[in-house]
């Protein structure tokens, strides 16, 4: 382990390159969508300021928590590395609070309901005539102008609109509903494309020396990783049918409509791609891995010489990428029964070293107590500093050669009320007046309510 004084001069180091060193943001944000990205600001350097609600701050500080005198984990997976002020926005002090705050900000992030920061005088214009170099982000569920404009949207409602429901699941049987992603595509994806949008903001700037307006929709994040869906829609529009998914050929194209059919667990492209039981499938739900058939001549090669189907090389029936969509079935049984011989991790190990694409598909078990992302800054532990002690979370998800994120510890509800507002230039008399009309507030965590 390092000593503290290597650890100290490691983090100056890395902190001397945090590529937002010296940004302020204003994060006005609850739940899930908006943290994301205001974690990420202040994971590279930007001084974050959380504004909450003066009881109970952010909704989720309270959801789902599992330890007294803490906080939830859907809170601090979310929240690390801010600092936390109360501010009671109906008051004309906490309007005037939050201006003096906007007015040495850099970015001001915002996802509360739709249309509330205009009714509260904080919308754009009312924002850029306090600070016109102050870049200001919404992320809302729907598009200005949306004919679901004010409508309030969550996880589900950013999917079932934004194209991924609908594609997601069975096409058949009892299974044929559409389903959500256990991935955040509304949430946590929409909070990463406003990082792209405000990093962009940013650099504008420099040109400009003006901030802008920045909007992002969760449908519209949702959309953008769904774009592969159009090209399917696009396609069968013209031809009526599609060759390469898993439907195909045994489907009656057009019955149940004009759109594509959801894609079972297929690929989705030209390439055959399909998940296989592994040894142990009979009582581990997630013994499984997936393979990829490569529709390139060298790609099937490889695939068949390491699986020892090299009477696949010139039987019509498997040896063109076309054939094998025809018989899929064929290809789904003997792939299974060469699978269910090992384990998952052997056939990634022995089948990636002979250039087939393959993966094992990891539980969330498994994925917790991963030596590799554990070690390598994927899963980093943050130490709390409260009943709850250390708590595992998902870092920084890219790396950089000359930063490497400090993580620290989310913020108690409004433990950084005294230090902001001293930077205001509030003495502490005025302070306490503030706590006694309820203008702020806080508290040091909250009871469980998972036992």
């Amino acid at each position: 382990m390092q000593d503290s004084a290597t650890h100290d001069t490691a983090t100056k180091a890395t902190q001397d390159t945090a590529p937002l060193k010296g940004i302020t943001v204003i994060d006005w944000t609850q739940v899930q969508s908006g943290p994301s990205c205001t974690q990420m600001l202040a994971w590279m350097g930007a001084d974050v300021i959380k504004v909450e609600k003066v009881q109970g701050g952010d909704p989720t500080r309270n959801e789902m928590n599992d330890v007294d005198g803490s906080y939830s984990l859907y809170f601090l997976q979310l929240n690390a590395n801010k600092k936390s002020i109360t501010l009671n926005m109906r008051d004309p002090e906490g309007k005037k609070i939050l201006a003096e705050l906007l007015k040495k900000a850099d970015v001001s992030v915002e996802n509360i309901g739709p249309g509330d920061v205009e009714k509260l005088g904080f919308g754009w214009n009312d924002v850029h005539a306090i600070n016109p170099r102050l870049i200001m982000a919404s992320l809302k569920g729907f598009n200005k102008g949306s004919r679901f404009e004010h409508v309030k949207a969550f996880e589900p409602v950013a999917q079932s609109a934004g194209g991924a429901a609908s594609t997601t699941g069975w096409y058949d049987g009892e299974r044929n509903v559409p389903t959500q992603s256990g991935a955040a595509l509304g949430d946590s994806n929409s909070g990463m494309h406003l990082l792209i949008a405000i990093l962009s903001a940013l650099l504008q700037r420099e040109h400009t020396g003006e901030g802008c307006y920045v909007y992002q929709s969760m449908q519209n994040a949702v959309l953008n990783l769904c774009r592969v869906k159009l090209r399917d829609q696009l396609i069968l529009d013209r031809l009526g049918k599609l060759s390469y998914y898993d439907c195909y050929p045994n489907y009656e194209w057009g019955k149940q409509g004009k759109a594509i059919p959801r894609a079972a667990n297929a690929e989705g492209g030209l390439v055959l791609g399909w998940c296989y039981r592994a040894k142990g499938w009979e009582h581990d739900p997630n013994a499984y891995v997936y393979i990829v058939v490569q529709q390139s001549k060298k790609g099937f090669e490889n695939f068949c010489h390491a699986m020892g189907f090299e009477d696949w090389l010139t039987d019509p029936r498997f040896n063109t990428a076309n054939a094998r969509d025809e018989h899929k079935t064929e290809v789904y049984q003997r792939v299974e029964a060469y699978t269910m011989q090992f384990d998952k991790y052997t056939l990634t190990k022995e089948l990636g070293a002979k250039g087939v694409p393959v993966g094992p598909v990891l539980d969330w078990y498994e994925l917790e107590n991963d030596p590799d992302l554990n070690g390598d800054g994927t899963i980093v532990t943050i130490d709390q500093q409260d009943a709850r002690g250390d708590f595992k979370t998902i870092g920084m998800p890219f790396t950089m050669s000359n930063f490497v994120p400090d993580y620290q510890r989310a913020p108690k509800l409004g433990e950084h009320n005294r230090e902001i507002l001293h930077a205001l230039g509030y003495d502490d008399d005025q302070i306490a007046s503030l706590r006694d009309s309820g203008v702020i507030g806080g508290n040091d965590g909250v009871q469980a309510d998972l036992k």
